[in-house]
């Protein structure tokens, strides 16, 4: 059986909108930062809600997660460990 692939287009943003909201501390706001960095990197980034409630920013594949916890806020990109590093 094929899982559901999620959310995506305007339903997951709002998705994405209201976790922003419900957070209503750092972590929104952390969030809220992060989202507008990946947009103003990539114009044409996709927003999807998946995984029971992960934000999920993609492109051609997925660029990256943005989950939300007590203590942090982690962004886990698909090909983190494949980019160079510029140092």
């Amino acid at each position: 059986m094929k899982k559901p692939a999620g959310i995506a287009g305007d339903a997951a943003s709002k998705l994405i909108s209201k976790r922003i909201t419900e957070l209503g501390d750092w972590r929104g706001k952390t969030l809220a930062r992060m989202r507008e960095l990946i947009h103003a990197a990539d114009p044409d980034v996709l927003e999807e809600w998946k995984w029971m409630g992960t934000p999920v920013w993609s492109h051609d594949g997925i660029i990256c997660t943005g989950e939300s916890y007590k203590a942090v806020v982690k962004l886990t990109f698909a090909k983190g460990a494949s980019l160079e590093d510029p140092s």
